[in-house]
């Protein structure tokens, strides 16, 4: 099965690391691949306690603020063949690709090399994919799309990213 979590909402990612946790909780053994991020936020100091859930970042972070370089696409092209790895290993029983649908939207992978993941997905593994944008190809082959749509947030009012709770 294929999840998509996506739309301009708050809470994509800790809707993935949320379903990680359940899994994790049933035995199930869970990689997690980060793209375009970089950084020990407090979701991975605490995934880093629970046996089963292993996580790698392929980013180098602060890919709101910047158009991506060479650099992004040389690690995203990393997560996604680490990804591939995961997947083909038998290893694990979910692979959560967090921020693929950014990596697609700002181009720094190719829709048809995740395309070609889905069509060869075995079927005893769950991908759940996040990130705002997801492409209509994406959410024309996954079997569960939620979005998550912002009716209203702090940010607006000049609150600051809060630890523990942002990040």
């Amino acid at each position: 099965m294929i999840q998509v979590y996506t739309g301009e909402g708050k809470g994509k990612t800790t809707a993935a690391i949320g379903l990680a946790v359940r899994a994790a909780g049933a035995g199930k053994r869970v990689y997690i691949c980060q793209f375009l991020k970089k950084g020990m936020f407090s979701e991975l100091k605490a995934l880093k306690k629970i046996k089963g859930i292993t996580c790698r970042q392929f980013g180098r972070g602060n890919f709101c603020k910047r158009p991506p370089a060479q650099k992004d696409m040389l690690m995203a092209k990393q997560g996604l063949e680490s990804a591939i790895r995961a997947i083909r290993s038998k290893r694990y029983d979910v692979v959560i690709l967090d921020e693929l649908n950014m990596a697609l939207s700002l181009s720094v992978l190719r829709l048809n090399e995740v395309v070609r993941i889905f069509e060869q997905l075995p079927s005893s593994v769950e991908l759940v994919i996040t990130g705002r944008k997801a492409h209509p190809k994406i959410i024309k082959l996954a079997d569960l799309v939620s979005e998550i749509k912002e009716l209203k947030h702090y940010f607006k009012t000049g609150t600051k990213a809060r630890e523990g709770i942002e990040y």
